[in-house]
């Protein structure tokens, strides 16, 4: 909903729903880009060289966790490169016939950003391979021992392709990208620097201390800072005076249950789960999804990776175990004995 002049507290010049306040806070340049500085000088180079060749840049494939900046990337390749931009994703692509009619209505130069492209169907994917080697795709007419492939010529584009999971993408794709990137997890003092200017953005007071502790709780993720920041945003119109100050935005975050190391309402349902119901573990994935009421593909994917990384939980060939921290994090005794150690490579496969 878009507040009018007299009932924005905050800046009357900003009249932004949640969309386009997302959209809003994208950065637009590399220089803008911040907290993943190898990435942005790794890929600078990549541009600035095709610039100075005169030539469509190299595919970039991007991989790393969800909100880390991938989306934003591809508008900037495209920005920096005065390029018109096409986006679609994997999913959306489960004929070949899809990807030729996109392909073929590419302009020169165009990029074009193919989002979770692990997902994309095969025949599709190894259409793929031949226009982004040869751009050119052959289309086939006819079926049976009459069908002919007629190649067709297809302007010189960028693919930018995004996944989340990296190895599930075939080597032979993965070796038609001229430049890969790994994002990271971004550092808290990044975070802040992030925040800052997107509550400047915004119109927003952000005091740092503010900046601090919504940093501290987003778990090293943009996309989550800049959803936390608006949170607390609309807290302080409707409970404080508009400010965010330290105490502001932990009362905030504590109304919408995130608590100080990040962990939200699933995350410690299912911390409670395990060492409540299951003693610690082991305990089959698709147990502990019942045991929160989730569907196993939400413990696996949305809850799981942050309690791994911030050593929560392990997975092992038995099951899920809860270590010593996620144990004193509930405020419970561990059981003698709990690992408190790198948990190691993951083994774990089924329930």
């Amino acid at each position: 909903m878009t507040h009018s002049a007299d009932t924005d507290p905050l800046d009357p010049h900003v009249h932004l729903d949640e969309q386009a306040a997302e959209s809003a806070l994208r950065p637009a340049t590399l220089a803008e880009f911040g907290g993943q500085r190898r990435v942005s000088d790794q890929l600078g180079l990549v541009l600035a060289a095709a610039r100075h060749r005169g030539t469509v840049p190299d595919h970039v494939l991007l991989s790393g966790p969800p909100g880390l900046g991938k989306t934003t990337l591809a508008m900037i390749i495209a920005a920096e490169m005065g390029a018109p931009i096409r986006i679609s994703s994997g999913p959306a692509i489960q004929h070949a016939g899809d990807l030729a009619a996109i392909l073929s209505g590419l302009s020169e130069g165009e990029v074009f950003f193919l989002d979770e492209i692990h997902r994309m169907s095969r025949p599709a994917e190894e259409m793929l391979y031949l226009a982004m080697e040869d751009f050119r795709v052959d289309v086939v007419v006819g079926k049976g021992p009459g069908a002919t492939a007629i190649p067709l010529e297809i302007p010189r584009f960028t693919l930018v392709g995004a996944t989340t999971r990296s190895g599930l993408l075939p080597g032979p794709l993965r070796d038609r990208f001229g430049f890969t990137a790994q994002l990271d997890f971004y550092a808290t003092a990044d975070l802040e620097k992030l925040l800052a200017r997107s509550a400047a953005l915004l119109g927003i007071r952000l005091e740092p201390d503010a900046g601090a502790e919504i940093a501290s709780r987003s778990r090293g993720t943009p996309r989550i800072a800049n959803r936390l920041l608006r949170r607390v945003r609309d807290f302080a119109v409707v409970r404080a005076d508009g400010v965010l100050t330290a105490d502001v935005a932990r009362a905030a975050l504590e109304l919408y249950e995130v608590d100080p190391v990040g962990l939200d309402r699933l995350d410690r349902a299912i911390l409670d789960a395990l060492c409540r119901s299951f003693g610690g573990g082991p305990v089959g994935l698709s147990t502990l999804a019942l045991a929160v009421a989730e569907e196993t593909e939400t413990v696996e994917e949305v809850a799981e990776p942050f309690l791994v990384r911030e050593g929560f939980l392990m997975r092992t060939p038995r099951g899920r175990v809860a270590t010593r921290r996620a144990w004193e994090h509930l405020g419970l005794r561990p059981p003698r004995g709990t690992s408190t150690a790198d948990p190691g490579p993951d083994l774990f496969s089924g329930d």
